[in-house]
């Protein structure tokens, strides 16, 4: 693992990749997607639940969850040494992209609300394809990263499942992709606006509108980045909570369980 952390939080016009892994299982709370996710568990289960119902995932499935639904999250590794999957964040303007490209394809499959499917040899090597491209393995042109990932909603689409074509971002997405840039800074009201050429009363009014301050979305935001972080990499808590704009351990841990019901130290540990 390089020392560079690795999380699902750096915005980006077409996604992020990233294997993330747990020794322990753990339930993570009211988890807010902020984008399309393809989730390739490799092993362990992953179980998600919604009002409308739960969706279990186990080695070798893919879990499809659209953009801006919320869901507690179990990740097990169900007497595995570990739970692992595979993750692909889809930027929104990507399922707004490929409806527009291929109508009569997106037209006739299912929007996505979950789904999990099974995943062959196809699918398999588009998604590690998708993956590696998104990470940077590949070293690929935005142009090929790009196709790597139609490639895969092509295949989706085929067996009848997209995603729905919502690309809009909402205030607290533009403050979360701000905050995503540099975690540690210290985004007061003041630097948030000034990053997103507004001011920080219109900036509120507008946060207002959707439920939100400016205070808790930076707050969640550096949250999800520490979970990622968790998830993703083996560094040592302090430092997650440090890179994350916390100065104080404890504070941190405090916040990070009042937000996803566990203590981050829990992802530390050995089975």
């Amino acid at each position: 693992m390089s020392a560079q952390p690795q999380h699902l939080a750096d915005p980006q016009a077409i996604g992020a990749s990233a294997q993330i892994h747990a020794r322990v299982a753990h339930r993570v709370a009211t988890l807010t997607l902020h984008a399309d996710l393809l989730v390739w568990v490799q092993s362990g289960i992953k179980t998600v639940h919604h009002a409308r119902g739960s969706h279990r995932c186990v080695a070798g499935q893919l879990l499809m969850l659209a953009k801006d639904s919320v869901w507690d999250v179990v990740n097990d590794p169900a007497r595995r040494s570990r739970y692992q999957a595979c993750v692909l964040q889809i930027d929104p303007q990507m399922a707004a992209d490929f409806h527009q490209r291929y109508p009569a394809l997106a037209g006739s499959a299912r929007p996505v609300l979950a789904q999990v499917l099974a995943v062959d040899d196809t699918l398999g090597s588009s998604l590690q394809a998708a993956a590696d491209a998104l990470a940077g393995n590949a070293q690929l042109s935005p142009t090929l990263q790009r196709h790597r990932v139609t490639e895969v909603l092509l295949m989706l689409a085929e067996r009848g499942w997209v995603f729905p074509p919502n690309n809009q971002l909402s205030s607290a997405d533009r403050v979360r992709r701000v905050v995503a840039g540099r975690l540690h800074a210290d985004w007061n009201a003041e630097a948030v606006a000034q990053a997103l050429h507004t001011s920080p009363s219109t900036l509120a009014r507008q946060l207002a509108k959707e439920g939100s301050s400016i205070a808790s979305t930076v707050r969640e935001a550096r949250l999800e980045a520490a979970l990622g972080m968790l998830q993703t990499s083996e560094l040592p808590v302090g430092e997650i909570a440090q890179h994350c704009g916390y100065s104080s351990h404890s504070r941190f841990g405090a916040a990070f369980k009042s937000r996803f019901g566990f203590a981050p130290s829990l992802l530390r540990e050995t089975a």
